[in-house]
């Protein structure tokens, strides 16, 4: 299912008559750094390995990983995105009733949808910024066995804190809680965050290198969880799911580039610089209303005269593509979100918006 997904730079290049590489995609949340250093070069050196089946299982990957995070290997999966656990999920766990801590991604509903699971949302307010109030998501948990938490999460940017996800997962030890954090390599606050070396057994954390490395065309992503749900999820787990070319990506990443934390962290050093940036320069336009963010990207409300489709189809006329985010559930049509890229771009963009919006 794809009806909750945003920008399609093909269907706008095709549209106004361009390359889709002439797309500034500002709708695309990966690295704005680009891809890590040596890893473009390394792939081009390598892709002989096409000629060849991947690794079945992509144990070699794994093993590197949870030598990486400092976990037992009999805890990770690793998928074609984390896509494929998303959408395995609901039948792998047997899943009776779900509970979606919104707004946010849609793949966690239409999962649901999809294996014909009873899903509900627990929707945090505008008014508090959407930060997700803790109390309000055990007030609705009822008769859900499962919950989906983004954190940070897509598109509010809210992150959770590592003490009230521990203390709400270990409240509920009858309740398995799916914790995406996709995007939370972006955030300074990664360590003191993730969930990965938990070992709640109720607790499943997923982590992607699409989003961070910059190479979402590679499909590649984690399951972190305990080895029983690891066990259940092989049920479903597909033969050669994980290619060649991302297998060797995977690796040259973990062995090459996160063998310290320097690209990581001038990441997030840079998404700091440019969101205070972008939030300055658009702050005080009266028509725009900006939440605050812990990742690459930021939320906007349109208060004053047009929508989003509105601004997005103006943008769309200078190549900018721009998430519209009516397709959320929980949010209007009156909302957009962009995701940082070079710092000439941003400042491109934040002023454009502020002549359409004027």
């Amino acid at each position: 299912m794809i009806r909750g997904h945003g920008g399609n730079i093909y269907n706008l290049a095709q549209n106004i008559g361009c390359s889709p590489n002439d797309i500034i995609d500002m709708s695309n949340n990966t690295n704005p750094l680009g891809l890590a250093p040596g890893l473009l070069d390394y792939l081009k050196e390598n892709l002989a390995v096409i000629n060849n089946h991947p690794e079945v299982d992509s144990k070699t990957l794994l093993k590197a990983f949870a030598s990486h995070h400092r976990i037992k290997e009999d805890r990770v999966l690793t998928g074609n995105g984390t896509t494929q656990f998303i959408y395995t999920l609901p039948l792998t766990l047997e899943t009776k009733k779900a509970l979606i801590v919104g707004p946010t991604y849609a793949d966690y509903g239409d999962a649901c949808q999809m294996c014909r699971i009873d899903y509900e949302y627990m929707m945090a307010r505008e008014a508090d910024l959407f930060q997700p109030d803790i109390m309000d998501i055990r007030a609705c948990f009822g008769d859900v066995d499962t919950v989906f938490i983004c954190n940070p999460n897509n598109p509010t940017g809210n992150l959770i804190t590592r003490e009230d996800l521990l203390k709400l997962c270990e409240a509920y030890p009858g309740i398995r809680f799916l914790i995406d954090e996709s995007y939370l390599p972006f955030t300074d606050r990664y360590n003191e965050t993730t969930m990965i070396q938990t070992d709640l057994s109720n607790v499943m954390v997923l982590h992607s290198f699409s989003k961070s490395f910059r190479i979402p065309g590679l499909r590649l992503g984690f399951l972190i969880a305990s080895p029983e749900i690891i066990e259940q999820f092989r049920r479903f787990y597909q033969p050669w799911c994980v290619n060649s070319v991302a297998q060797i990506a995977g690796l040259f990443l973990l062995e090459h580039v996160l063998i310290d934390d320097t690209f990581l962290k001038e990441t997030q050093a840079y998404i700091s610089k440019e969101k205070h940036l972008l939030i300055e320069r658009l702050k005080h336009t009266k028509a725009l209303k900006l939440f605050p963010s812990m990742t690459s990207f930021v939320l906007i409300k349109i208060k004053e005269r047009f929508d989003a489709a509105h601004l997005c189809s103006k943008m769309a006329k200078h190549r900018v593509l721009l998430r519209n985010c009516s397709n959320f559930i929980g949010l209007s049509d009156r909302f957009v979100r962009i995701t940082l890229k070079s710092s000439d771009i941003n400042a491109m963009v934040a002023n454009r918006i502020q002549e359409i919006v004027a």
